[in-house]
């Protein structure tokens, strides 16, 4: 394993995680893509961009966009956390 790929692998992880935090809380919250553009003074297609994981989406947008639907520190530390596995 080359240098550095634990790195890229675990950035890559949390973005999927939050990309997918954002989705999921503006749907509970009942707001369109082009609500929560409004409330970052950007475009509904790059909300459309922050759902999707896109990989020029960077990591300060992904947390603008959580806090901008209410979340704080603890909340993203929740979507970021590694689900544990159940005991059987």
């Amino acid at each position: 394993m080359r240098e550095g790929s634990a790195d890229e692998a675990a950035l890559v992880e949390t973005k999927l995680l939050l990309s997918g935090s954002v989705r999921a809380r503006r749907s509970q919250q009942g707001l369109s893509q082009s609500e929560l553009a409004r409330r970052l003074n950007s475009s509904q297609s790059r909300v459309a961009k922050v759902e999707a994981a896109d990989p020029s989406v960077s990591a300060d947008l992904l947390l603008r966009a959580r806090f901008a639907l209410g979340a704080t520190p603890r909340d993203v530390t929740s979507a970021i956390r590694k689900p544990r596995p159940v005991a059987a």
